[in-house]
């Protein structure tokens, strides 16, 4: 059993589905799916991911190869989306890939911080922190790009209006994405 802090590092909410990602590598030849109850719920979710897994190139855009899914009380959605789930995948990958670029990430969150001094805390606009929210920018933004490559803009137009969480970012990015774009840019921040 993993030490309380170890887990507090690796787990990552989405939606329904709790993904816990660990053993970083930045190869994307295999995948671990673990499931940590095997319910009915997360069977479900292992198998759209697996498919997704299957159907898109994400080498470019996998930093990390274990996943544990673990069934929480929020619905499931991610389970009968591909679109959607493959969107929240790549959305947890990059914040590994953040994670390995911290001295870009944090200079660009000093400069969103003053381009948006205001920017909300707390679900459903913002992030559990500031700071969090600010670097959710940056995520989002390459989360968007992501899925642009791989699902195509329609498709992901359609995923972005349909997340319940982080509303005032991902509009933000929409509104300013070249503002936005310029930052990531300027930083070394994008995804090659």
């Amino acid at each position: 059993m993993p030490k309380r802090s170890d887990i507090s590092k690796h787990l990552i909410i989405l939606s329904g589905v709790l993904l816990s990602f660990a053993n970083r590598t930045f190869a994307a030849e295999t995948i671990s799916i673990q499931l940590a109850h095997h319910t009915r719920r997360e069977t479900q979710t292992a198998q759209t991911l697996k498919q997704v897994l299957r159907s898109y190139d994400l080498s470019k855009y996998t930093f990390t190869h274990e996943v544990v899914i673990e069934e929480r009380a929020m619905n499931a959605r991610f389970a009968d989306s591909p679109d959607e789930l493959l969107s929240s995948f790549v959305h947890e990958q990059l914040h590994w890939y953040l994670r390995d670029h911290d001295a870009q990430q944090k200079a660009a969150i000093a400069e969103l911080r003053q381009m948006y001094p205001n920017a909300p805390v707390g679900l459903p606009e913002g992030a559990d922190t500031a700071y969090s929210t600010d670097g959710h920018l940056v995520n989002c933004y390459l989360e968007i790009q992501a899925d642009r490559e791989l699902i195509g803009p329609k498709r992901t137009d359609e995923v972005i209006k349909n997340k319940p969480w982080y509303t005032w970012i991902y509009k933000t990015i929409l509104r300013d994405e070249d503002k936005i774009r310029a930052v990531v840019e300027e930083h070394n921040l994008e995804i090659k």
